[in-house]
């Protein structure tokens, strides 16, 4: 497994509190909210936050481009890895 991918995994148990998960019951290619890990829009705001201080990322809110880099742990990881500045 691409070490970035288990740590926004983990990064993701952590932030959310998701106690019962554990990064390897997370398909890193299924949508994080609704079908997949069914995270929600608060959810997502409180990932942002965590991304943006761990790893010195800005989202534009509520664009089609944050969506899709949201869209699965896999996207997630290629925009951290692409973006971050720490």
């Amino acid at each position: 497994m691409d070490p970035l991918v288990a740590e926004i995994k983990t990064l993701i148990i952590d932030s959310l509190n998701l106690e019962e998960i554990t990064p390897d019951d997370i398909d890193a290619d299924a949508p994080l909210f609704v079908d997949g890990l069914g995270l929600d829009s608060i959810d997502a705001l409180e990932l942002g936050v965590t991304l943006q201080k761990r790893y010195g990322l800005s989202f534009a809110a509520d664009s089609e481009e944050t969506r899709r880099h949201f869209a699965s742990v896999s996207a997630l990881a290629a925009f951290v890895g692409a973006n971050r500045t720490k």
